[in-house]
């Protein structure tokens, strides 16, 4: 196959524009066969290997739809949406240099931060969000009340809200904090279901507030040292395990 320039091939593929993939070579985040890439390199899409921050960039027919998976870690105060009619900051403000069009895998309000999953598979997002699929998210919440052991075994217990009964949820209590000036205790929630604001309703029928919701975990994919606003992209590991559960 005939060559192309690096940053062509990798605005062929959808991950960057030509000028942010000519910023992204100059700066040695692009590697070909594992030897950092240079400002003007040609490569063989069929044979060599283009990797950008650690994932390898491939066509978008290669078989596997060319799509691109990412892993945001979402502040509090952005909306779940890549436009908003009340102007409110949205997560598209965060991941507008991905350089293609992504979109949510599920949600997270406005007021919660945490892991959020973006992609432009439609698959594997309906599968994900599909009701039947019960891929474990975990949640750490601070309630703004001192939860002793009984408290904590009565917040696991499932019961019926808007008409429908929880799934069995798990809770554990990670230790006791302030927040504000008020005694707080740290959660960990564990949900097999993706109810709208649930941990917010499991919370408000026991009468108990939130200072803060984090979501840290989708099954075995993690947060990690990913700071705030900031988003990576998935390896094929990650994405292999997402379809396969």
């Amino acid at each position: 196959m005939e060559k192309i320039r690096l940053q062509k091939y990798l605005s062929e593929c959808g991950v960057l524009s030509r000028r942010a993939a000519e910023t992204e070579i100059s700066a040695g985040r692009v590697t070909v066969n594992g030897i950092p890439a240079l400002l003007g390199d040609k490569i063989d899409p069929e044979t060599d290997e283009v990797v950008w921050n650690g994932r390898k960039i491939r066509p978008k027919n290669d078989g596997q739809g060319g799509c691109t998976y990412i892993l945001l870690n979402k502040p509090a105060g952005y909306v779940t949406t890549l436009s908003d009619e009340k102007g409110r900051r949205t997560i598209a403000d965060l991941i507008a240099d991905v350089g293609t069009r992504l979109y949510p895998v599920g949600r997270l309000d406005q007021y919660s931060d945490g892991l959020l999953l973006c992609t432009d598979d439609g698959e594997l997002t309906n599968k994900i969000t599909h009701p039947s699929h019960h891929i474990s998210k975990t949640y750490i919440g601070i309630l703004t009340a001192r939860l002793d052991d009984r408290a904590m075994r009565e917040l696991g217990v499932p019961f019926e809200v808007d008409g429908y009964m929880l799934r069995p949820f798990e809770v554990r209590r990670l230790g006791y904090k302030k927040a504000g000036n008020a005694d707080a205790t740290v959660v960990e929630f564990v949900l097999h279901e993706g109810r709208n604001r649930e941990i917010r309703k499991i919370c408000a029928h026991h009468g108990y507030k939130l200072a803060r919701l984090t979501r840290v975990a989708i099954g075995n994919l993690t947060l990690g040292d990913l700071p705030s606003g900031k988003w990576r992209h998935l390896t094929d590991e990650e994405v292999a395990y997402l379809k396969s559960v």
